[in-house]
């Protein structure tokens, strides 16, 4: 009788991975506490498992102390007003249309409704997606940079890590908030930090400890239907 691998998933595992995919959230509101470097370092050694093409891990992490991401708030606050036009390392999407446009205007309209922001209150709506460039109050952040020279499918590996470094932060109690606008301003941001040429940003991940009584963090997005994302053939 043929027996099942050793590493064959119990139920329990598959329970498990489940429940965080689904309870992990975009955070919009962070407490005034600080992860342990500890925390930090275990939720990157998780995440660095991520497969990505012929083992070349092209991700690289710059990640700011509490004291650090307090200077580069400020800085980035500064000359995100001062130049709002896109300077990224990568294209941006012109437009969003059909169903990708409805999904982007549903998260909006659910958190602008969360928060009690009216359809025509331009200024509010305004500065709440200002609340980017303010890290959303978090007390650390992360850069997410790529070799310049491996072209997209690095991009592509980068995205897997990304996506395993929010789940292990989750794991971990700690609350996260990928950003693409903060890679709005890539040439800001690299300079900042001392981040060279040879390199592209492809996000930022602001982190901490969510706030849970601020409304921003009560609203949760939606999934499309399995129908809609696959077709088994």
């Amino acid at each position: 009788m043929q027996q099942s691998p050793a590493s064959a998933p119990s139920g329990c595992d598959v329970d498990t991975l489940a429940r965080l995919m689904s309870e992990r959230y975009t955070c919009r509101a962070y407490l005034d506490q600080p992860v342990p470097e500890s925390v930090i370092r275990s939720i990157v050694s998780v995440a660095k498992q991520s497969a990505s093409w012929c083992n070349v891990q092209p991700w690289h992490l710059v990640i700011g102390t509490a004291e650090t991401t307090e200077r580069f708030r400020g800085a980035l606050v500064a000359h995100a007003a001062a130049s709002p036009e896109v300077d990224s390392d990568l294209p941006f999407p012109e437009e969003y249309r059909g169903v990708h446009a409805q999904r982007r205007q549903e998260t909006g309209h659910r958190l602008y409704e969360a928060l009690g922001i009216e359809r025509h209150d331009r200024e509010r709506r305004a500065s709440q997606g200002f609340e980017n460039f303010r890290l959303f109050g978090a007390p650390h952040v992360a850069i997410v940079t790529m070799a310049a020279d491996l072209g997209p499918y690095a991009a592509v590996d980068c995205g897997g890590f990304i996506a395993s470094f929010l789940l292990a932060a989750h794991a971990h109690g700690v609350a996260t908030t990928p950003q693409g606008a903060l890679a709005r301003h890539a040439g800001f941001v690299r300079s900042h930090f001392g981040i060279g040429d040879d390199r592209k940003m492809i996000c930022a991940i602001s982190f901490g400890y969510a706030d849970p009584a601020h409304a921003a963090n009560g609203f949760r997005t939606t999934r499309a239907p399995d129908e809609e994302i696959m077709r088994l053939v």
